[in-house]
């Protein structure tokens, strides 16, 4: 991995709970859609978050959900924040992950994101739409409530802009006027598919999540070999 030195851009909160944050690196640099890049906090401290935006992209975007005061992720929007605020630029390095688009594959693909999950999810479709392939795409995005799906907007414009793409929104908790699917994420992924065999799958969210789902997709016929996430690596 490289170490690249960024100008923070701008600090923006989605929600109370999730924050979108763009760096300008000092030095572009390669990255596979789905990767990872690693705030480096310290010597010894150095965090992984998604890449939001495409390869190519002139800015790093990233989300970051950090609800609770002083947690993981709340202590790197600090920083970043501080940064913004007194011109100080912050070191990540790049790119991490294997869990990246495999963009040659002409199998169908079926996107999974939980919660910020999805920031890893934007960047495959966002690099599916600038190749111009138009392979068959679901997306599921499970999240709690409808103010948690921070990017709702820009996925139902991807579903209404390109045919191949299909978004289903789930929520745990909806109101009468919501416009998807009210289930648990996993739970609605299973009544949805008879089998998953035959698909290219991409999943990012909770680790306790990803475990789960792999379990659930086992049982209806995912093939593992085709089944990308990054926290396979730290689950067993």
């Amino acid at each position: 991995m490289k170490t690249i030195s960024c100008t923070i851009e701008t600090v923006t909160p989605f929600n109370d709970a999730v924050y979108q944050i763009m760096l300008k690196p000092e030095t572009a640099f390669d990255f596979n859609a789905g990767q990872y890049l690693c705030v480096v906090m310290g010597e010894q401290d150095k965090r992984p978050f998604s890449i939001a935006s495409a390869p190519n992209s002139a800015l790093i975007e990233l989300h970051i959900g950090a609800a609770v005061s002083e947690s993981y992720p709340m202590q790197v929007v600090e920083r970043m924040k501080e940064c913004l605020a007194n011109g100080i630029k912050i070191e990540i390095e790049v790119p991490g992950g294997e869990a990246h688009l495999r963009h040659e594959s002409l199998r169908p693909r079926l996107l999974i994101a939980g919660g910020t999950g999805f920031s890893y999810i934007k960047s495959i479709v966002e690099q599916q739409i600038a190749l111009g392939q138009k392979i068959e795409t679901t997306l599921y995005w499970g999240c709690r409530n409808a103010g948690a799906m921070y990017y709702e907007t820009i996925a139902r414009e991807w579903h209404d802009a390109h045919p191949w793409l299909h978004f289903v929104p789930v929520l745990e908790e909806a109101g009468g006027d919501w416009k998807g699917k009210k289930a648990n994420l996993l739970a609605q992924i299973k009544a949805d598919f008879v089998s998953l065999h035959g698909y290219d799958i991409y999943i990012a969210g909770r680790f306790d999540m990803v475990g789960a789902a792999r379990e659930v997709f086992r049982a209806i016929g995912v093939e593992e070999e085709h089944l990308y996430g990054d926290a396979f690596a730290f689950i067993k």
